[in-house]
C-alpha cells in the first residue's frame, strides 16, 4: 500500500500518447497520459470500455458516428467496448484513463505510438 500523487507522476511525464500505469484496483489498470496533437488513430477495444477523466486542459473526443466533443477539466467519459474512437488536443492535456488489464493501448491497431503493457509500467 503507498499513496500516489497525480500531479507528482503527471510532471515526470514527458512523452506524448504513452500512458503510465500508476496503480491497480482489481482487475483495472489507472494510467496517466499527456496528449498533444492529432497522432492516436482511430480504433476500439473490442471487449472492454475505457474511461476517460480529464485532470488538466482540454480534450477533443471523437466517436465514430457522433460530432466530435471538447472535454475539459473534471469532465469523464467510457467510451463502449466496441466503439471506434480517436481523441486529440491542440495544447497539452492530461489525462486519467481507467481500463481493464486486458486493453491494449491502440487496440489491434499497432502504430508509431503504441504501447505495450510493460511500457506502460516504466514511468520515466
Amino acid at each position: 500500500m503507498k499513496k500516489t500523487n497525480i500531479q507528482e507522476i503527471a510532471s515526470r511525464i514527458t512523452e506524448y500518447f504513452s500512458p503510465k500505469i500508476i496503480t491497480e484496483v482489481d482487475n483495472q489498470y489507472v494510467k496517466i497520459a499527456k496528449i498533444k496533437g492529432d497522432d492516436v488513430p482511430w480504433h476500439d477495444h473490442e471487449y472492454e470500455d475505457e474511461l476517460f477523466f480529464i485532470l488538466n486542459g482540454k480534450l477533443t473526443m471523437e466517436i465514430e458516428g457522433h460530432l466530435p466533443f471538447q472535454m475539459h477539466v473534471g469532465d469523464i467519459f467510457v467510451v463502449p467496448k466496441g466503439v471506434s474512437h480517436r481523441i486529440y488536443s491542440i495544447e497539452e492535456c492530461v489525462i486519467m484513463l481507467i481500463e481493464s488489464k486486458s486493453t491494449k493501448h491502440t487496440g489491434e491497431l499497432r502504430t508509431s505510438i503504441t504501447k505495450s503493457i510493460d511500457q506502460q509500467k516504466k514511468l520515466g
